[in-house]
């Protein structure tokens, strides 16, 4: 049994079908229309729908402003927000539907409603599916927990998805607001800001951190404040809010600078995009043994089992970085962990991407980081303004960065600001996985004219060896 069907929860069910077991899949996400979807937040206002949002977004920005570069002229350009969130759901409808389609092929049960565990039963587990007025028992003799996080929000800030938004709320806007204030400078709030940003609407984003993009490495962090500063979003680091308050059409933020200074924001509309909590609420952890820890979090080993034998905790509800991708991978796990088979993930070779424009992705390790822990290291870095195939298609914003041993040569991180990056990390994580010297990427062939070609040159670079520039 499998409780939750986003990236996590979906793809553990299809491998442990694969692998010949009986699955049954509970999920009790139901959409805008009122009818029952598969895939979680990630499928349905979650990773899919914002990055169809930021597509449309970008083209509808590149016209405007740099169709004129290319030679390209156009009269009366504008933007129907109906039809562009209208494409939003057809692919997430698509997208959904292919769940579905693949449930049936590998034979699982989508049990709808809400999951909840209840005791045991002998040697297998009870759990109980509520929804649509009835319930049901069912037994299982494995359990994954996979039912994913829901956003966080601002104590005594109601958000009614109108005035005040999350993330859902913030894809399904019918216009575009004149002033957006964001508050929380994470992924979600720069991809979100950027989409309505443009889009036409002046966007503000307000950041308690004192530093922007502070996990990432300084160089991706200058970098991209530089540009987005550019683009037209402003950022205000080290905030305190006060309070909001809403009317039916407006917003006010009552906040502190960095300095301590009275200020307030006003605006049409706000996201809250302040991080994301799992969901672990009324799951019925205590009929088995099992609790939350302090931040809501499902205690697990490095390969996912709970300390209840046969009961295992994936994705956003367990430790490590909420990411889909990351989900899909324990999934994967721990389906065959319970067929038997030994696989292992390494968690310093998942990566991160932010889909802003340019994208930013990383993988591995920060020089600020490695040079705390007292790592002797070298670092190439290669711009994209020196690639023939970045001039050609007009994306010369950006870098890539490789940092590895000083010694051994031995990858430790690679860090991309630029078009498509969330494309080239991927080269960097096989590299990674492989245990592979910068020398070796150095040394492989890469396609002329290509923006991989920036990822070989600045292997190079660590070994003050790039060749075009």
């Amino acid at each position: 049994m499998v409780i939750g069907s986003g990236p996590g929860g979906y793809i553990a069910a299809i491998r442990a079908a694969q692998l010949g077991r009986k699955v049954a899949c509970v999920e009790e996400w139901i959409n805008h229309a009122g009818k029952p979807k598969l895939g979680g937040t990630c499928l349905n206002v979650g990773c899919i729908p914002s990055k169809a949002l930021l597509a449309s977004s970008e083209q509808f920005e590149k016209a405007q402003l740099h169709f004129g570069d290319l030679g390209i002229t156009m009269d009366n350009l504008a933007v129907d927000v109906d039809k562009m969130v209208g494409r939003k759901e057809a692919i997430v409808e698509k997208i959904t539907g292919g769940v579905e389609f693949l449930f049936r092929k590998n034979k699982i049960t989508w049990l709808k409603g809400h999951g909840k565990l209840a005791g045991k039963d002998g040697a297998n587990f009870k759990i109980d599916v509520s929804g649509d007025g009835k319930s049901e028992s069912h037994t299982a003799q494995h359990v994954i927990i996979a039912t994913g996080s829901k956003a966080r929000h601002l104590p005594n800030v109601p958000v009614d998805n109108k005035i005040v938004s999350d993330n859902e709320g913030a894809l399904a806007f019918t216009s575009v607001p004149k002033k957006l204030a964001v508050i929380g400078a994470g992924v979600i709030g720069l991809e979100l800001g950027s989409v309505w940003r443009r889009l036409g609407a002046e966007v503000t984003i307000l950041e308690a951190l004192p530093e922007f993009l502070g996990t990432t490495d300084a160089a991706l962090q200058k970098e991209a404040a530089k540009l987005f500063k550019k683009q037209g979003l402003t950022i205000h680091l080290g905030v305190k809010i006060d309070g909001v308050q809403t009317t039916d059409s407006s917003v006010s933020i009552s906040y502190q600078d960095k300095d301590g200074n009275a200020q307030t924001l006003e605006a049409d509309r706000l996201i809250v995009s302040i991080g994301r909590v799992p969901n672990t609420d009324d799951l019925g952890l205590d009929s088995i043994g099992l609790s939350a820890d302090e931040r809501g979090f499902i205690p697990v080993d490095g390969h996912c089992a709970t300390k209840v034998p046969n009961v295992y905790a994936i994705g956003d509800v367990v430790r490590g970085p909420m990411l889909a991708h990351k989900a899909e991978d324990e999934g994967v796990l721990v389906a065959e962990i319970i067929d038997g088979q030994k696989p292992h993930i390494d968690y310093n070779c998942i990566p991160w991407v932010i889909y802003t424009h340019p994208e930013i992705a990383w993988v591995g390790q920060t020089e600020q980081a490695l040079k705390a822990e007292g790592r002797a290291i070298k670092a190439g870095q290669f711009p994209m303004l020196a690639n023939g195939r970045a001039m050609g298609i007009g994306e010369t914003d950006g870098f890539i960065k490789i940092i590895a041993d000083a010694q051994t040569d031995e990858i430790l991180g690679v860090h991309i600001i630029s078009a498509n990056a969330s494309d080239l990390i991927a080269e960097a994580v096989v590299a990674m996985e492989f245990k592979a010297a910068s020398e070796d990427i150095g040394r492989i062939c890469h396609p002329h004219p290509s923006l991989s070609e920036v990822m070989r040159e600045a292997a190079l670079a660590v070994d003050k060896r790039a060749l075009n520039i």
